[in-house]
């Protein structure tokens, strides 16, 4: 039996869905390296994932904190974006000429070998960049800020660590408010000049870096915002955690857009990379 040939039209790009052929932005996410057991291994908070994938419409990519092996020049060529996580382990503080830390804090020192070079490298190289919590510190002592490392106990410093013992849903709830700086990158995203925030961590910004800009302090003077005044696209960093459940906010979800919406222009763009 002979089959008949079907006449197949050939194929038009102009007849492919435009979200079919659009790519969408790789945002690269460093990770930490903890022991687990005996073994290292490099992890990433499922939040931030959700946050990238589901609030920036964007291909998460977890980056091993393994410093100058990864060939820093070649992997920000890769990247549309990066998001600088928080983490319960601390900047050492050798690196921005600390005091040595107290007994039992927790390090990470092949994260900031691998962070505080990705920084200015990805910044310079037009890579939206967001940072949170401890890659907002990150990005403070990159640009050769300082922390503090017990917030609390500065004289007229409020308490700005969580509750331990309490649910996540009250540990990462509102705690206090933050005003944007009028003008700003982080007031124009959310569209006002006073947000309420949540509050988990222990340092916080002493003093803030060469270049970089106020964008929200907190009512007890606090730093909890900033961008980097000359970066070519975003590059934010913010001190409270928006990636909780980010889409449930309306700031967070504005911020993840407006991160996503730049690594999407990169991608756009960039066509030579």
């Amino acid at each position: 039996m002979v089959l008949p040939v079907l006449a197949v039209p050939p194929l038009n790009i102009l007849d492919i869905p435009a979200a079919m052929s659009a790519r969408r932005p790789v945002i690269g996410i460093p990770a930490d390296r903890r022991m687990l057991g005996q073994h290292p291994f490099h992890a990433v908070g499922e939040k931030y994932i959700t946050a990238v994938l589901r609030g920036a419409n964007a291909l998460p990519l977890l980056i091993p904190s393994l410093g100058d092996e990864l060939g820093l020049p070649a992997l920000v060529d890769e990247l549309d974006g990066l998001l600088f996580t928080g983490s319960p382990s601390n900047v050492e503080p050798q690196r921005y000429g600390g005091d040595a830390s107290r007994p039992g804090t927790l390090h990470d020192p092949e994260r900031d070998a691998t962070t505080l070079a990705l920084i200015p490298r990805a910044i310079a190289a037009g890579v939206p960049v967001l940072g949170i919590c401890r890659g907002f510190q990150e990005m403070n002592v990159a640009f050769g800020g300082t922390l503090w490392q017990h917030v609390h106990e500065v004289p007229g410093q409020a308490v700005h660590h969580e509750d331990h013992g309490a649910p996540l849903d009250v540990q990462y709830g509102p705690a206090h408010a933050v005003t944007l700086a009028t003008g700003g990158a982080l007031a124009g995203i959310g569209g006002c000049e006073r947000i309420m925030v949540n509050s988990l961590h222990h340092q916080g910004v002493r003093a803030l870096g060469a270049g970089l800009i106020e964008e929200a302090r907190a009512d007890d003077g606090l730093i909890e915002g900033f961008r980097v005044r000359d970066a070519r696209r975003f590059a934010l960093a913010v001190q409270w955690h928006p990636e909780w459940k980010a889409q449930e906010n309306p700031f967070s979800a504005a911020l993840f857009k407006a991160f996503g919406d730049a690594a999407r222009e990169r991608a756009a763009q960039d066509t030579n990379r």
